[in-house]
């Protein structure tokens, strides 16, 4: 029986962060020393994997230069770490439409030649709609979701708010996804967050409208869940466990883990999204 994969962690090259942002996550984990040890070290972190009950996780990275700090060099990182065990640790790449030299090729790379798990977009923090290409306005995000497609590489893209200076909630309304599902009806796209705190029923018709849409749970403390998401049984079957760990305000893997078995959920259910779903995401 497959165990619990956490589609959600974030292992990164936390250093790369602007100095405002990073004193604001010192402040906020007391025990910020202990995540810069083990985003050097993938073996502490599989150790931490186990310690907390969890089999597979997703590493998610992504370029965002303009408000958090973090450049293209993500990509090598995260591609690196993961390299000490594929089959537990599945590295999100990313490329910035805008910002990244030549965004298509690089993209490509991504997945052609690094075997990326899976893409990062994050809107309100690389300042732009993930339907921006729409327009015209913006043909490298067009050619990152049809790489993706062709690939059969799923698409995170975060919905919902965010707390970090400099990022724009207005480009987090998950319901500019609905053009992505619409033209690129093959490509597997997850709702980060359920556009939490705002938008979580624009999230839900995402979800029931679009077979190829899905959601993940981080970010929103489990106890809360159930008011963001009362029907969430209707859609277990496209909903995945993730923590955000480390993530502002998230205590740890393990305590969200037992927060959310803790749910009246029925058993199948919970273990759809803890491990069923992800299984055929990320095989």
């Amino acid at each position: 029986m497959p165990g619990v994969t956490d589609v959600h962690v974030h292992i990164q090259p936390f250093e790369m962060l602007k100095p405002e942002v990073l004193e604001g996550m010192k402040r906020e984990r007391q025990d910020f020393d202990v995540f810069l040890r083990i985003a050097h070290d993938p073996r502490a972190f599989l150790e931490h994997l186990d310690a907390v009950g969890v089999e597979r996780a997703c590493l998610i990275n992504y370029v965002a230069p303009e408000v958090m700090g973090y450049t293209d060099k993500v990509n090598e990182y995260v591609v690196r770490y993961a390299e000490v065990d594929r089959e537990r640790l599945i590295p999100f790449g990313s490329v910035h439409p805008r910002l990244t030299p030549e965004p298509e090729e690089a993209v490509r790379k991504l997945v052609r030649e690094d075997h990326i798990g899976g893409l990062k977009i994050h809107p309100p923090h690389q300042l732009f709609e993930p339907n921006a290409y729409v327009h015209g306005d913006m043909p490298a995000l067009r050619s990152l979701y049809a790489e993706a497609e062709d690939a059969r590489v799923p698409v995170m893209i975060h919905t919902g708010t965010s707390v970090f200076p400099g990022a724009r909630a207005r480009f987090a309304n998950p319901l500019a996804v609905d053009d992505v599902a619409v033209d690129f009806p093959n490509l597997r796209i997850l709702l980060a967050h359920g556009g939490r705190p705002f938008w979580c029923e624009e999230a839900f018709f995402l979800l029931r409208r679009h077979a190829n849409v899905f959601l993940d749970i981080s970010s929103i403390p489990p106890k809360h869940l159930l008011k963001y998401f009362p029907r969430l049984e209707e859609i277990s079957d496209k909903t995945l466990f993730g923590s955000d760990w480390p993530g502002p305000g998230v205590p740890g893997i393990a305590e969200n883990l037992a927060a959310f078995r803790a749910l009246p959920l029925s058993e199948q259910a919970k273990h759809q999204i803890l491990s069923e779903n992800a299984r055929t995401l990320f095989p």
